[in-house]
């Protein structure tokens, strides 16, 4: 089943050419597009997609706030953020406001697509320099005794753990450790409930606390 991504950024010819690119996707339904973050909160009511693939500023509603309103009014629906700016005040907005992932508009058609069907699994996709932020921002933080996990990463999950924080995707990291993609997702999933997260940034941000990387 292909995902159904409605795309939002103010920019009508970026829209179109981003429309363009995904429609010979076989993976992507291009459903819709909106200009602003109210026409899409509206539209995202109307078409239902899988993921609202969201720009961050824009005019009338910004990317931001209408993120908050769909994570408040239509949770099915999952936000990718897609923008030009990376600044840290953009990255923490737009992850607060309940963004699964947070990509820059120079990222490749084979990446964007992959975020978009991870983004539609509830799986958290991010730009490797994002992910950085992250894992900086939480070195920053006052020291606390984290919990200590019941049961251990084995040591292919900790490389796996390690490949998650740097912001790679199951295929980068099935081809980075040579293994088949459905070993990486089941490791993955072994990872989260060992650390007890619901996803990968979260993952990457208690693998950072307990000191495995």
């Amino acid at each position: 089943m292909s995902v159904r991504v409605l795309i939002v950024d103010d920019q009508a010819l970026f829209r179109e050419a981003l429309a363009t690119l995904l429609e010979v996707q076989p993976e992507i339904d291009v459903v819709g597009e909106a200009a602003n973050g109210e026409e899409a909160v509206r539209l995202c009511a109307e078409l239902r997609p899988d993921v609202a693939l969201m720009d961050l500023r824009m005019p009338v509603l910004d990317g931001i706030a209408a993120t908050a309103r769909l994570r408040a009014e239509q949770p099915d629906v999952r936000v990718l953020a897609l923008t030009t700016f990376d600044d840290d005040e953009d990255v923490f907005a737009a992850l607060r406001a309940g963004a699964v992932g947070y990509l820059l508009k120079d990222v490749s058609s084979t990446r964007l697509v992959e975020a978009l069907v991870a983004a539609q699994r509830g799986e958290s996709v991010l730009q490797p320099s994002v992910a950085a932020k992250l894992i900086a921002r939480v070195a920053r933080l006052p020291a606390e005794a984290p919990r200590p996990l019941a049961t251990p990463l084995s040591e292919r999950e900790l490389e796996v753990v390690r490949l998650l924080a740097d912001g790679r995707s199951n295929r980068e990291i099935a081809k980075t450790l040579f293994l088949a993609e459905g070993t990486v997702k089941n490791l993955v999933t072994n990872v989260l409930s060992k650390l007890q997260v619901r996803d990968r940034t979260q993952a990457a941000l208690r693998a950072k606390e307990l000191g495995l990387f």
